[in-house]
């Protein structure tokens, strides 16, 4: 008698992988052992840049702050300095919106913290 070998859940975890290698060049989307390695890699890059990203964005707001504090004649880190010690809780992201879509708003937060 042969030996079992489970094929179904073989192929469904062969068929697994060249579903996540859809749309891939060459032989990365039909080769299952060139699918695998691809989509193994491109897994990894996923999960590092997803918090790369959050780095990425905190240094936008960083920059776009700062742009924002300068035209009032203060850099970032004074003006971040003043922010924390007048209390008040607005986070980066807000700071940075606000200096980039609302600059009369940025510019009263700038004046309370003078």
């Amino acid at each position: 008698m042969p030996r079992a070998k489970n094929r179904v859940a073989s192929r469904a975890r062969r068929k697994k992988i060249l579903k996540q290698a859809k749309g891939y060049f060459g032989r990365r989307k039909n080769v299952y052992t060139v699918a695998k390695n691809a989509v193994e890699k491109g897994l990894v890059y996923a999960y590092r840049d997803r918090r790369q990203k959050k780095r990425n964005f905190r240094s936008l707001w960083i920059q776009r702050i700062n742009a924002g504090a300068r035209q009032y004649g203060m850099s970032y880190s004074e003006f971040i300095g003043k922010v924390n010690k007048a209390d008040i809780s607005l986070n980066r992201k807000v700071l940075a919106d606000l200096a980039m879509n609302h600059p009369e708003a940025f510019k009263a937060v700038v004046d309370a913290v003078k």
